[in-house]
């Protein structure tokens, strides 16, 4: 048996006991590679939706008429469409009384009506009464987000870690997969419906800020801020059929050269906590610690370098042949410049990139795995791009390119696996024209990536301050994360 049928049949043995039925046949996958190509097939897709559009986004940026501008004419164009959009509260309402994303996609409610047009934000139940009272808007978001990105249009779907705001379409480098499947649309729609459930209803109004939100009696009950403890026991119970596993497989699907297996990380509203990407993660990280798979290559990257302890123990303990690990240059971070504790940020990532440089020093893995810092430019300088993209591309014993790729919204942090809402796919193929593409995306986000070293991270520029350190020490004190 060649090494990929192993591994394969491997996967595909303990991926199902985990996260369930593959979700996946024979289908044909898009893989784009700039955000305005990202931008522009958006566009295109919602300008020819025959009968639905959901969006499931952090925020949609409040300065975004013209997207508003192609869902309206979709709308306008076609009588039967709907469209389904879902958003944070905390990020979503922030400027508010000011423009927000709820204010905007509030006008397309008040043109459609709530009939053809629904705007849900989910609201954490972590931030309640006096600790939602007392945190500024800028540091409560630590406390749990929905960050799934799920943009759906009819039969397609395209999975992403990107926002729908100006930089995310023009100089924020992401990652972005188009499934052209029924069942994996579907599917998330599946997860899109359930969450948008258990989320406020938004409403247009000629006051104040443009929108109100409300509780319908449809959702489940009751609401997070009303009875948090209630809340998430009627939310494990909506997202039990999600995330349980079936533990069948069609036999046509055993045949097939690609899986997609949908993986949820649902921490916040699940007790027990029976989420699946952290677990397939970790057990795929596992079997490439162990001698058959040894000498295994593979990439991992995030827009913000927080790994958990234990994805990182994983990473070193694989034995690969050749690693590379991509971060975002503090010139390239999405928090460069900013004012108070989040302009703290982009110190904090440099610091937990020179730790996990320096554990794979004492490892002595130094030759085989590499870290890389991407920098297009100067954030905030014209020109200057910010780097976001995250995912794992695993190229096994005796292949060329990736036949196993994870690609979704998670960061892979202790936020992502205890505090927000993740959706991502894993794909294991042996078709070598997805091979093919999988190991070009991994080699194109690599163009503006340089290997630093642990002399880089002595110089004065990248020294970290006590204050950074205490600014840590601090939101992870009062129960947020990076």
């Amino acid at each position: 048996m060649s090494t990929f049928k192993h591994i394969s049949c491997s996967c595909s043995a303990f991926l199902t006991t985990i996260t369930g039925s593959i979700v996946s046949k024979h289908q044909k996958r898009e893989i784009i590679r700039s955000p305005a190509d990202f931008y522009s097939t958006l566009k295109a897709k919602i300008r020819g939706a025959k009968r639905r559009v959901y969006l499931s986004t952090l925020y949609v940026g409040k300065s975004e008429h013209e997207l508003i501008e192609t869902i309206r004419a979709a709308l306008k164009n076609n009588p039967e469409l709907t469209v389904s959009i879902l958003t944070d509260a905390l990020r979503g309402t922030r400027e508010a009384p000011k423009p927000s994303c709820a204010s905007l996609l509030a006008t397309l409610i008040q043109d459609f009506g709530p009939e053809r047009v629904e705007v849900r934000v989910y609201h954490t139940p972590n931030l309640t009464g006096v600790r939602k009272a007392i945190l500024p808007k800028r540091i409560n978001e630590g406390w749990g987000l929905q960050h799934m990105k799920l943009y759906g249009i009819d039969d397609e779907i395209i999975m992403s870690g990107a926002n729908l705001s100006d930089d995310y379409f023009t100089n924020r480098q992401d990652r972005y997969h188009v499934f052209k499947s029924k069942a994996v649309t579907d599917f998330f729609y599946q997860v899109y419906r359930t969450v948008s459930d258990m989320s406020y209803r938004v409403m247009p109004t000629t006051e104040g800020s443009g929108f109100t939100t409300d509780w319908p009696q449809s959702n489940i009950q009751p609401a997070p801020l009303d009875d948090p403890k209630g809340y998430i026991e009627s939310a494990t119970k909506a997202l039990a059929t999600l995330i349980q596993p079936s533990g069948k497989a069609a036999s046509a699907e055993q045949k097939s050269d690609t899986h997609v297996y949908p993986l949820l990380q649902m921490t916040p509203l699940l007790k027990p906590d029976t989420s699946t990407e952290l677990p397939a993660l970790t057990a795929i990280l596992r079997r490439l610690g162990t001698p058959g798979f040894a000498g295994s290559k593979w990439t991992f990257t995030a827009g913000y370098f927080n790994m958990t302890p234990e994805v990182r123990h994983l990473l070193l303990e694989s034995s690969p042949a050749s690693a590379t690990v991509i971060a975002a240059s503090p010139w390239a971070n999405g928090f460069y410049g900013s004012k108070g504790i989040s302009g703290m940020l982009p110190a904090a990532y440099t610091l937990l990139s020179r730790r996990f440089l320096d554990a794979v020093s004492h490892a002595r893995l130094s030759n085989q795995i590499a870290v890389k810092e991407w920098r297009k430019g100067t954030v905030n300088t014209p020109g200057g791009w910010t780097y976001h993209a995250k995912g794992i591309w695993i190229t096994l014993p005796g292949q060329q390119n990736p036949s196993i790729s994870l690609v979704g919204s998670s960061n892979y942090t202790k936020r992502s696996y205890s505090l927000d809402l993740e959706a991502n796919t894993l794909i294991v193929t042996s078709n070598p024209g997805l091979q093919r593409r999988l190991g070009e995306e991994e080699k194109w986000l690599q163009e503006f990536a340089t290997p630093v070293t642990r002399d880089d991270y002595a110089k004065t520029e990248r020294r970290v301050g006590l204050h950074v350190r205490l600014a840590m020490w601090f939101v992870t004190l009062v129960g947020g994360a990076l």
